[in-house]
Formats: structure tokens, sequence, C-alpha cells
């Protein structure tokens, strides 16, 4: 058995606030292993135009004013504890499975 079909990776996305590609893509495997890889942004899908640099600049603004606010109201909720950046607790998407597949359950009429 291959060690690839014995262990499976967890994938997950975090939102890119304040995260540099060139520094995501550099620290992955410092922070998480040689086999973790990671790619910064959003998926974006429009009939119209991209994005202008204006947008982008201002979308940028916007997060930096949330962020502020996400944390000044963590701060009194919860001084002590908690994530630094709770923004960018990890959202699963696949977890690490032991190889065998769910039964799936009957539907209940």
């Amino acid at each position: 058995m291959s060690s690839s079909s014995s262990t499976s990776m967890n994938r997950y996305w975090i939102p890119s606030w304040g995260i540099h590609k060139k520094v995501i893509t550099q620290q992955l495997p410092y922070h998480l292993g040689p086999q973790a890889t990671g790619e910064d942004g959003f998926l974006i899908a429009t009939l119209g135009n991209c994005l202008s640099d204006e947008q982008i600049d201002d979308l940028c603004r916007k997060s930096t004013d949330y962020w502020d606010r996400k944390e000044a109201a963590r701060s009194q909720q919860d001084p002590e504890g908690g994530l630094k950046r709770p923004a960018h607790q990890p959202v699963p998407i696949i977890s690490g499975t032991s190889g065998t597949p769910r039964k799936k359950r009957p539907l209940q009429v």
C-alpha cells in the first residue's frame, strides 16, 4: 500500500487578508511540512469587466476596516483567548479519511 493511499491530505481555504502570495507559498512548508501547498486569492466570476486597481484598493481598505472592527469586538468579548486572527480560522473543505467510503443512509419518507 502506498503512503498516498494510506493517508490523505486535509484541504481547506483561508482568506488572503493581509497574506502575501510569496509569503504564504514560502512559509507553508515551514509551518506545515514539505508536502503543504497553498494559493492565496479569490475565485471571481462575472459577466462584466475585471476589478480595476482602484476597486481592489477599495476592497483592501474595507477589509482592513472590517478586520479592525472584528478585532475590537473580539478583544471586548474574549480579551485573553482565541486565535489572534479569527478571520483566518481554517475552513475545512475535505478532511483526511481512513480510505473507507461512508455508507449512505436511506432516505426516510
